[in-house]
């Protein structure tokens, strides 16, 4: 009897599970595809692998070996009950995401330097005002919290617009692929947000990264400098954050991810100046090629999971990611 895979992803195209079946039939393994957690639930009884998302999978495959997200965020998943045994692998899609949210990063960073809400605001009044005083990432001080797959294709990205630094912050202080000026560890935030004019988070959830940027924190940037946050909404003050935004102490953020999600319609955040919401959607499977990364990574996986080998993308569930 095969062993089996199950995959349970709505956005996959038929090319790629043509390559996941055929990669499972070179490995002994039947790959059943299905378009809604609901549809596989009864499959999963004997189920050694799941390539999905959603903790009432993981809680109906009691034989689960592996559970492969196609998200790089884990934290549904680092509850004990989530799992039948504690010996079930858990691995994320950390690397399919860096393109799709470097490039929102740059949007969001020029949209608010050039102020494109306020511009949007004035044409939709009809009105010609154009001498609203501008920036540029050129010359700017920019600071990323987090120099994994995100960080770093965001230094690729901002890189080209000629910025006065690109300093990374990471645990270890280590400047993967030499792409920042400087790689400071997380003990030295404090020293750096003065100098900063642009501050971009990608932080995991983690014990860690829970509220790293404090209204204390927030307060040590210059005036006119600008947050973005891409990773978790546990890692920012957003009250503070909000605050400091309705009073011109800062000049401006962009919000992707909140402390509660979806964002409460009757949330302040809504219409605060100077700040652009958008729904969780820089890292969205809405990009053709984060999909087609997703099922590489995967695939790449599978094949070491067949041999014996270590994940490249294993999960450490004690600090999650």
């Amino acid at each position: 009897m095969p062993r089996k895979l199950i995959v349970s992803l709505p956005r996959i195209t038929a090319q790629q599970r043509g390559a996941i079946a055929s990669a499972a039939a070179r490995q002994s393994f039947e790959a059943l595809f299905f378009s809604s957690n609901a549809d596989a639930l009864p499959h999963l009884n004997d189920a050694e692998i799941i390539f999905g998302v959603g903790t009432e999978l993981t809680r109906s495959a009691p034989r689960l070996r592996w559970f492969c997200t196609p998200y790089a965020g884990v934290e549904p998943y680092l509850a004990d009950d989530v799992f039948a045994s504690e010996q079930v692998i858990l691995s994320n899609s950390s690397g399919a995401y860096g393109t799709t949210i470097a490039e929102h990063i740059v949007m969001v960073t020029l949209e608010l330097m050039r102020r494109r809400q306020e511009y949007a605001a004035i044409v939709a009044r009809r009105a010609w005002t154009r001498d609203l005083r501008i920036h540029a990432i050129r010359n700017s001080r920019i600071t990323l919290l987090g120099t994994g797959d995100i960080g770093r294709e965001a230094a690729i990205r901002l890189r080209a617009f000629s910025p006065a630094a690109l300093i990374g912050v990471n645990r270890s202080g280590k400047n993967p692929g030499q792409l920042f000026d400087r790689v400071v560890t997380r003990d030295q935030i404090d020293g750096l947000l003065p100098e900063t004019d642009v501050l971009i988070l990608s932080l995991p959830s983690t014990r860690e990264t829970d509220g790293l940027i404090s209204a204390a924190r927030l307060a040590l940037l210059p005036r006119n400098a600008y947050v973005i946050n891409v990773g978790r909404g546990n890692a920012i003050d957003q009250a503070a954050l909000e605050a400091m935004l309705r009073s011109d102490r800062l000049a401006g953020a962009a919000l992707d991810v909140f402390d509660q999600e979806p964002l409460p319609a009757d949330s302040t955040l809504w219409d605060c100046p100077r700040l652009i919401v958008t729904p969780h959607v820089a890292g969205n499977i809405t990009l053709d090629y984060t999909l087609e990364k997703i099922v590489a990574l995967f695939l790449e996986d599978f094949e070491n999971y067949c041999a014996g080998r270590p994940l490249l993308r294993q999960v450490d569930r004690t600090i999650g990611y």
